[in-house]
């Protein structure tokens, strides 16, 4: 027995090896990849390019790949290899308006695939018929909060045993707090009139929207720490003398709870409604979209990528997982199966969503970032396919067993 573990430690060294000399092997078409699509930003579902770009280099690295599953034409599932378990890394490919890929999804998306492809090399032999299935996944749409949950909702994950991804950042993190949000626009509908000859006529939807930000900035101060509500003015008439008979205003109201969310949306929308009464205004409420849920953090998911880490020689920075959260689809991935969102770090003070952000992920640190993306998937996905008992502490951790 004892000479059996040994031999398996071995194989599964030489196979890690191998996964990070096929990574290098594939740096500068990776990187080539990533800069093409920062210079080629396509929006959520938009992502035609990019998405025939990764299916492409998927099928030459020796995977099956269907395109336009989920009902969406840029979505696609790539598999590798056979049986169980069945191990899925999420390929981002969305740019945001304005900004391109500010959110670095060229960086991230473009570790997925490369992950896929230097895993087909390093367990080219090793990967024994019905062992075990790599899928990629191409997962679009992630900043409209919708990609990834019309997968789940077509089956795609189901039969999936685990699912990763990285992003870019400043920092190099392994647990990051994700917060459910939910999205409810407000439409007031009052009456137009002039607005100096015949003020007493007109009932103003504009002071409906401006009552409900303010019933809002009071609401905040009995909010926990982890709520964020957070709103823009889409529509606020159309003339200074003409007071508005319509006026609109969308809200994202955010927790790392699913029963909080649900309470405080719902005092928000009272907020609304209250200022609709104040008016006389009457009230349109429309939730837009699917609730993105909150991140179920794995622990031991994360202690298999920090390994990877460990492996490669580079040291975890120490910043609290609960600061600088947002919201994201793969939070409904992870109540589902255990999964991870680790961060791979460009460079210190740049933010995301920002012009400054997306410039960096085309330069050197860039670079590095993405090929540290493509090995720390790889050799976590390794220690989850041939490491006896390694799966199962994920699985326990997620059924509440451990």
């Amino acid at each position: 027995m004892g000479d059996f573990f040994v031999k398996a430690m071995k194989e599964l060294m030489e196979v890690k090896k191998a996964l990070v000399e096929a990574a290098d092997s594939l740096k500068d078409r990776l990187a080539a990849l990533s800069d093409d699509f920062y210079r080629n930003p396509e929006t959520g579902l938009k992502e035609k390019r990019t998405s025939a770009a990764m299916q492409a280099f998927l099928k030459e690295s020796g995977f099956t790949v269907t395109g336009g599953v989920a009902g969406m034409e840029t979505a696609f599932k790539a598999s590798y290899g056979s049986g169980v378990p069945v191990i899925a890394i999420l390929a981002e490919m969305d740019a945001l308006p304005a900004v391109g890929h500010g959110c670095g999804h060229n960086i991230s998306g473009t570790a997925s695939i490369g992950a896929g492809a230097a895993l087909a090399t390093a367990l080219k032999g090793g990967l024994k018929e019905g062992r075990g299935t790599i899928l990629v996944l191409g997962t679009p749409a992630e900043e409209l909060g919708k990609g990834k949950i019309e997968m789940i909702k077509a089956g795609v994950f189901d039969g999936v045993d685990a699912a990763m991804m990285v992003h870019g950042s400043s920092k190099r993190t392994v647990v990051k707090h994700f917060l459910g949000v939910s999205r409810v626009n407000f439409i007031f509908h009052g009456r137009s009139s002039h607005a100096s000859a015949y003020p007493e006529e007109g009932i103003n939807a504009l002071d409906g929207v401006i009552l409900t930000f303010n019933g809002i900035s009071a609401l905040r101060q009995q909010l926990k720490t982890d709520v964020r509500v957070h709103g823009i003015i889409t529509d606020g008439g159309k003339a200074p003398n003409i007071i508005p008979e319509r006026a609109e205003a969308s809200f994202y109201v955010r927790s790392n709870d699913l029963n909080e969310l649900e309470s405080v949306k719902q005092r928000v929308i009272n907020c609304a409604s209250g200022a609709a009464t104040a008016t006389g205004c009457t009230l349109e409420v429309k939730e837009v979209g699917d609730l993105n849920a909150p991140m179920k953090l794995n622990n031991a998911f994360c202690d298999a990528y920090r390994r990877a880490l460990e492996f490669l020689g580079l040291k975890e920075d120490k910043q609290p997982p609960e600061k600088n959260v947002g919201s994201s689809d793969i939070g409904n991935v992870s109540q589902i199966i255990p999964t991870i969102h680790p961060h791979v770090p460009i460079r210190e003070g740049i933010n995301i969503h920002t012009h400054e952000f997306a410039d960096a992920t085309v330069t050197p640190d860039g670079h590095r970032a993405l090929l540290e993306g493509v090995k720390c998937l790889g050799l976590t996905t390794i220690e989850l396919l041939l490491e006896p008992g390694a799966l199962d502490k994920l699985k326990k951790e997620f059924r509440g067993l451990e």
